[in-house]
């Protein structure tokens, strides 16, 4: 393509100068935008009892812990009102299934940054595995400032409770370390002069040794300037230690190869669309495209899965454990130790069922394994994941919906016994309140599904025009193969759904939740698609009469910023409020802001001819004076190194000068999300909260 005929002067975007994160100018700015905010939405007694309530039930103590099994022993990251930034902490089964369990803890966040004058944003660790059954004592830290995606990661000894003097140490970049024994790491990182991609991320993966520099590690793989990024890691199961190496091209793009004792690199000739990991015998294949092996097609959206010494030794035999069928899509799997669960969906509601591999694993290549359903499961949707999957076939499975609270279940495989270990109690009053799944018709005929969660008062199922009509806010992504299922909506009903407005989430394409062809269908000069889609839910919501203009808000984040962008800029006739999260919103500038160039295989590149099409989705350059538009709230966070500050900060800026109603809150801390910490969040929550019900709850 030849970019000379889509070149831009930079210089006729007046305020390019708001990209500068963190100048005097930007910044001054940032505050007199937030101050106005603040003044129109947070004056007023009713937003500070709003704030308390969001955070109290961000903070309060009966939530579920998650934990995860490291040695015996129960791990769990938490935050409350005493430890903001949180605590890392360890408890036995026993104390663990109790009321009060009594936890142990290991790094107190918020200490730690009293200590060292930080703004530490918690984000992992990684535990040593222990040799002989002994206690694990190190574990790899890894730390933001204010929670962006650069961070840190230091070496930790659990027993002592200190860093460990001269251990490991990456400083801040993006980038990652891992374990591979007591005296060797992984690292991909900053390692200076050309070691990054266009992305940002790191090009080259090393094997670092204790009490070496970090900068004499050695190499272990390298990708292209214009890839996205390389990763290597460990696994450390007992009989099939191996390490791995994935050179990620995009976010759809990667090749798998096992790293071999020499040093040399064993690639995996599988569909690098594919997502593909080896797990103890087997190397799974999820396809995102058809794949003709031999005589045989794999449709997409297909499970695959083979011995992996045996596709080591040429076979390429597979067997399928799911293939979809109309209105089907792959969900996951998941190992335990004699077991495989597998989750599908079918128009978006979830299914479990699992195969035996004792039973299975004498059938020759290919032939096909016999599924079973899991019996006893709860109603409502949620995920399962293995306790221990070397050692037993328990599970933990965690169940939800749209207005009921998640309860923690652990079950077995080998006795089906399930019991509820923890539950949480309500957010807000349920009771009277329904969820539907209704269909509306997009532009081009295809059924869009979505949710509508209903208030109390509503008349009977299915009979909406007759009724008072509701204060509606409608809230969709579309992008990166995300699958928006139902989750608890806490912060909503308390905020929304107990005032007598309704939610609604729709799956329109760009996600996945029909597979493959869902997302491909919006990628790059289809986007307008997933636009279309959540253009036909609004009007269906309409015509339906559970809402009118006037009283329908939208909201998305990230991607779904560039949704709410692009449904402002082309349907404003739809609805009357728009709050903007941490959106994309200059598809011009995107590929060289932070992360950007990451995106191009979902967006496409607008320095070629892709610009022909990108920008007629580029709410940023569709602004027009002369178009009424919808009142919006853009929020994002300085500290976002991955969706530049900027496409909000300009978006504002634009949207401002030409008069239009506009309102702009940027939080200092908190990364891609509304804060580094429940407080921050829970007010910008209730910004955005405020802004809607001011704007579609009062005539």
């Amino acid at each position: 393509m030849n970019k000379s005929i889509v070149s831009e002067n930079n210089a006729s975007d007046q305020w390019q100068w708001l990209e500068e994160v963190e100048s005097a100018e930007a910044l001054t700015w940032v505050n007199e935008k937030n101050q106005l905010t603040l003044n129109a939405l947070a004056q007023d007694e009713s937003f500070q009892t709003l704030t308390e309530q969001l955070l109290a039930n961000k903070q309060r103590d009966n939530r579920i812990p998650s934990v995860t099994l490291s040695n015996g022993w129960y791990y769990n990251f938490w935050q409350d009102a005493e430890h903001p930034r949180g605590v890392w902490r360890r408890v036995t089964w026993e104390s663990y299934i109790t009321d009060h369990p009594e936890w142990e803890i290991i790094i107190d966040v918020d200490q730690l940054n009293r200590a060292e004058n930080a703004t530490w944003v918690w984000h992992g660790a990684q535990i040593l595995r222990s040799n002989k059954g002994e206690p694990s004592r190190r574990a790899l830290i890894s730390l933001s400032r204010g929670g962006s995606d650069a961070d840190i990661t230091r070496e930790f000894d659990i027993e002592a409770k200190q860093w460990v003097e001269d251990g490991f140490f990456r400083p801040e970049a993006k980038g990652s370390l891992s374990w591979i024994d007591i005296d060797h790491v992984f690292v991909a990182t900053d390692f200076g002069k050309d070691s990054l991609t266009t992305s940002g991320y790191p090009r080259q993966v090393k094997k670092w040794t204790r009490g070496t520099p970090m900068e004499c590690a050695e190499l272990v793989c390298e990708v292209g300037v214009h890839d996205m990024t390389v990763v290597a890691y460990h696994d450390d199961t007992p009989g099939y230690k191996r390490n791995m190496v994935e050179k990620i091209q995009s976010f759809y793009s990667s090749h798998l190869l096992e790293l071999m004792d020499d040093g040399t690199l064993l690639s995996l000739d599988v569909p690098d669309s594919a997502e593909k990991y080896v797990v103890r015998d087997w190397l799974n294949v999820e396809l995102k495209e058809n794949w003709k092996l031999g005589s045989e097609t794999y449709p997409a959206g297909s499970a695959l899965i083979i011995r992996y010494d045996e596709f080591k030794a040429g076979s390429r035999e597979f067997t399928r454990l799911f293939t979809p069928e109309e209105g089907t899509a792959f969900g996951g799997m998941e190992f335990t130790k004699d077991y495989i669960i597998l989750e599908t969906r079918h128009h978006v509601r979830q299914r479990f069922t699992f195969f035996s591999l004792l039973d299975n694993q004498h059938k020759a290549a290919g032939e096909p394994w016999v599924s079973r359903p899991i019996p006893g499961l709860p109603e409502g949707e949620g995920y399962i994941t293995a306790v221990d999957d070397e050692v037993s076939n328990d599970y933990w499975l965690y169940v939800t919906d749209f207005i009921t609270p998640t309860r923690l279940f652990r079950g077995s495989l080998d006795s089906h016994a399930l019991t509820c270990i923890k539950s949480t109690p309500p957010s807000f009053e349920a009771s009277g309140m329904r969820v539907e799944q209704r269909f509306a018709t997009s532009k081009d005929g295809t059924r869009i599904p979505y949710f509508i969660i209903l208030p109390k008062a509503c008349s009977p199922k299915g009979d909406d025009v007759s009724r008072e009509t509701l204060p509606t806010l409608l809230y969709g992504y579309g992008g990166f193969e995300v699958s928006l299922t139902p989750t608890y909506l806490g912060s909503a009903g308390i905020a929304w759904l107990s005032k007598g407005g309704a939610m609604v989430m729709a799956n329109i394409r760009g996600g996945s939740e029909y597979g493959p062809d869902w997302h491909r269908a919006a990628l790059k000069e289809n986007r307008h698609k997933a636009y279309e889609d959540f253009a036909a839910v609004a009007k269906d919501l309409v015509g339906r009469g559970v809402t009118t203009v006037r009283q329908l808000g939208i909201e998305g984040g990230s991607n779904g910023g560039l949704l709410v962008g692009n449904m402002v800029t082309t349907y404003p006739e739809l609805f009357s409020a728009a709050v903007c999260q941490v959106p994309l919103l200059d598809m011009k500038r995107y590929p060289h802001l932070l992360a950007g160039a990451s995106w191009m295989a979902e967006y496409g590149d607008p320095d070629t001819d892709d610009w022909d099409f990108l920008q007629h989705y580029s709410p940023y350059h569709s602004l027009k004076s002369d178009i009424n538009y919808p009142e919006v709230l853009f929020t994002t966070t300085t500290r976002d190194d991955r969706v530049h500050p900027g496409h909000a900060r300009k978006m504002m800026a634009k949207m401002e000068q030409m008069g239009k109603p506009v309102l702009y809150f940027e939080n200092t801390e908190g990364g891609h999300g509304s804060g580094a910490d429940a407080r921050q969040q829970a007010q910008v929550e209730a910004l955005e909260w405020r802004f809607l019900q001011t704007r579609l709850m009062q005539d």
